[in-house]
């Protein structure tokens, strides 16, 4: 049977402790994701790796009928403004409450704070429900990375996570959204759900889904998914905002209630019985360094680092300079990094020209105790006007627009400036600056881990790197105010509030 279905998106992924907020205009540019986009426009979305996408496809091979409202998203930061969030969520409600559809399908993230609200996703839920009354189906996609509330899981009939970090499965996620939906659609019934909170703050670098023991705690959901347990999902939670249910949470539905408390009550037991394999070691920016040039030596491919804390898909502004200092004191060469967002020197650079030398003084302006602006002569390698496309696994076909970028030469180095900030997911956002990662014999990316679906393939090494910035890796380094008293600040750690 066909439905007519109202869809919407409202994704970000707020950092508490990061520098700047996520305002209107953050929204209305994407930064690093499409530009906002309403009415059909949204359907233009259809071919990109997201979970809207991956829904409409799925819902389009039905031959269900698309209400489509907005779709909008901006890079991890602090909170999203009151202005930006009232807007946004307006226009969702304001649609819903008009009605004259089946059911709703949500692109959200799961981790958003407003300035006014700590759980962006829960007072958007809600706000929908008492709109639409219970009848109405209501289903939503989330990042792996969501901070899933009580208020999430009540005002909605299913919620449904990726499975995989790097987020190589947003299309296939909404693409299971979609068949959760129709099910509820088709029978008229609701779903059993189960869900428990574990007591363990995760660092992000330890959820990549390419290494243990996240590899395996995923493969388990999908072994567990069968008979009257229907859907299950895992979210590790993004360990960077100060709110009482941040952290880790299993849930699911099915047919019968006692099948799903069985299945995540065993997901949960996996989970403490492994708790300290989720620590991360990291290096130091030297150390990290040091252990690159020895391993490039004798190698072809490049050894990258993942200079983690300065990653602008979890709240920072990748603009910190630790690791390029750290390549310029150990003599790094054949070196690239990327991206400093720098308007400023990227405007210079292209006001003097390729082959040209400046006197710059780049990023460094994070905030953070230990970075600093880098004053030095750099040589312009290489402009271009920012304009690629993502041909790697993460986002797939997405155009992106980083206004002017230029490639800077210092000593050995390499660095990719741009004037629009974007993480280091795609080999692409290199070769925009007229860099070949390939090659390269070292890569320094400001990313944590999704840089691992397109570089993990020509990299030799990954080494993680912890140099001065403001996404702080390891969760018990954070100055922590209003955790719910008890949960353990890293694997194996200290409680908050003991």
């Amino acid at each position: 049977m066909a439905y007519k279905i109202l869809i919407a998106g409202f994704q970000h992924e707020t950092n508490t402790f990061a520098p700047s907020p996520a305002t209107y205009e953050s929204f209305v540019r994407g930064e690093g994701h499409p530009p906002m986009a309403r009415g059909d426009a949204v359907l233009a979305i259809r071919d990109v790796n997201l979970p809207i996408g991956g829904f409409i496809q799925a819902s389009e091979r039905q031959g269900h009928t698309l209400l489509p409202i907005i779709w909008t998203a901006a890079s991890p930061s602090a909170q999203v403004t009151e202005d930006a969030y009232e807007r946004i969520v307006g226009e969702i409600v304001a649609a819903a409450g008009e009605g004259g559809f089946d059911a709703i399908y949500l692109d959200l993230h799961g981790a958003m704070v407003a300035q006014h609200v700590d759980d962006g996703e829960g007072e958007l839920l809600a706000r929908i429900r008492a709109k639409v009354g219970p009848s109405v189906p209501v289903v939503a996609s989330l990042d792996l990375h969501a901070n899933v509330t009580e208020r999430m899981l009540a005002s909605a009939d299913a919620l449904v996570a990726y499975r995989t970090y790097p987020h190589v499965d947003m299309a296939d996620t909404g693409a299971r959204a979609e068949r959760l939906l129709v099910r509820l659609l088709d029978e008229r019934k609701p779903l059993a759900r189960a869900a428990r909170r574990l007591p363990f703050l995760i660092p992000i670098n330890g959820m990549c889904t390419m290494l243990e023991p996240a590899r395996s705690m995923y493969e388990a959901l999908g072994t567990l998914e069968q008979g009257p347990v229907v859907s299950l999902s895992f979210a590790p939670g993004f360990p960077a905002a100060d709110f009482p249910e941040c952290g880790p949470v299993i849930w699911g539905y099915g047919e019968e209630a006692s099948a799903m408390r069985d299945a995540v009550d065993s997901l949960y037991d996996t989970m403490l019985r492994n708790e300290a394999q989720w620590a991360v070691p990291f290096l130091s920016p030297d150390a990290a360094v040091a252990e690159a040039i020895r391993l490039s030596a004798t190698v072809q491919k490049p050894v990258v680092i993942a200079d983690t804390q300065d990653n602008p898909g979890a709240g920072a502004d990748s603009n910190t300079t630790g690791m390029l200092r750290a390549l310029l004191d150990n003599g790094a060469q054949d070196a690239a990094l990327g991206l400093i967002w720098d308007p400023e020197a990227a405007a210079q650079a292209h006001a003097a020209g390729v082959g040209a030398t400046l006197e710059l003084a780049l990023g460094g302006r994070s905030g953070t105790p230990g970075d600093a602006p880098f004053i030095g002569t750099f040589e312009v390698v290489a402009l271009s006007d920012g304009r690629c496309r993502y041909d790697g696994p993460m986002m797939h076909g997405m155009q992106v627009e980083l206004g002017p970028v230029a490639c800077l030469k210092i000593g050995g180095v390499r660095i990719a400036v741009s004037s629009t900030k974007a993480q280091m997911l795609d080999r692409n956002l290199y070769r925009v600056a007229g860099i070949e990662p390939e090659q390269m014999k070292i890569l320094v990316n400001k990313s944590s881990v999704h840089f691992r679906a397109d570089f993990q393939p020509i990299a030799h090494t990954v080494l993680v790197a912890k140099a001065p910035g403001p996404m702080t890796a390891d969760p018990a380094d954070l100055p922590w105010k209003r955790l719910a008293r008890g949960i353990r600040i890293r694997p194996m750690g200290k409680s908050f509030g003991s």
